[in-house]
């Protein structure tokens, strides 16, 4: 069974959310081995100057760093990030099913937090992923994340789930 890896920025606070991502983890059991390991969020003022968010993201990448196993390495590290590669359902799942069945794994997954991920986390990455030119809060995109590997399991087992 593969061994999944979200490494996220920041804890869900919305009930809701967490209601959500505690449903896909159940249903995730039976297809692989999930660990969800949050990272806490620097914050920053709204009104930050470019130098304050710039140190931010700097020390939080230090803390994923320390999780990581660097560009190369064992597995998979995929950045969750705009300027990543939007790969529709289908492509996604082929991915986790390549990645198993070459044996690259385990498979990290980075969300980053409000102010995203410092550049030195993006280039150490194997792999870039947008999930869509919008923008949306890092708790929701958790739970899409969540989803979408759930769905791309359900894909790869020919179900209905995937219409």
């Amino acid at each position: 069974m593969v061994k999944i890896n979200i490494i996220c920025i920041g804890k869900i606070k919305e009930g809701f959310f967490a209601d959500a991502a505690k449903e896909y983890i159940k249903r995730l059991e039976a297809y692989c081995r999930l660990t969800i390991e949050e990272i806490p969020e620097t914050r920053v003022t709204p009104n930050a100057h470019e130098g304050d968010i710039e140190a931010a993201l700097a020390k939080e990448a230090a803390a994923l760093e320390l999780r990581l196993p660097g560009r190369g390495k064992q597995g998979l590290t995929a950045a969750m990030c705009v300027e990543g590669k939007q790969l529709g359902s289908e492509q996604f799942s082929k991915l986790l099913k390549t990645c198993e069945s070459v044996g690259k794994t385990p498979i990290y997954f980075i969300i980053g937090g409000s102010n995203g991920l410092h550049p030195r986390v993006k280039e150490q990455a194997d792999l870039l992923i947008s999930a869509s030119e919008m923008t949306f809060p890092h708790h929701l995109f958790r739970v899409m994340l969540l989803e979408q590997i759930y769905r791309a399991y359900k894909i790869a087992e020919g179900s209905k789930y995937h219409k």
